[in-house]
């Protein structure tokens, strides 16, 4: 199941994420997408930047929230067919493929 904690946007944080994203679309709260997990450490996906397989995320560790660019995580499902993860590289959690109680939706 998915982290049910939601990472709200500032309006100088949504600025400065509508001057990186590609569409300039940025919506001013984010879901965090690793599994459920306990801790303070949540990250909520705002755009994909590039063909070059990097995102922007709003990352809230306790109180400080800041924007970070992540490299996509590399690692697919098992299988031909394998599903690639939705997630950055090198996060803590399940990879999103592992997470099938809840249906998990990515743009790459």
């Amino acid at each position: 199941m998915r982290c049910k904690h939601w990472c709200r946007v500032s309006l100088d944080l949504a600025r400065e994420a509508r001057q990186k994203a590609p569409t300039e679309c940025v919506d001013r709260a984010a879901r965090c997408q690793l599994s459920a997990h306990e801790g303070d450490k949540h990250y909520g996906l705002l755009a994909e930047l590039d063909t070059y397989g990097t995102a922007l995320w709003i990352r809230r560790r306790g109180a400080y929230v800041d924007l970070v660019v992540l490299r996509d995580c590399p690692v697919a499902g098992p299988g031909p067919d394998g599903d690639g993860c939705c997630l950055f590289a090198g996060h803590t959690e399940q990879h999103t493929w592992e997470d099938t109680s809840e249906e998990v939706l990515c743009t790459s």
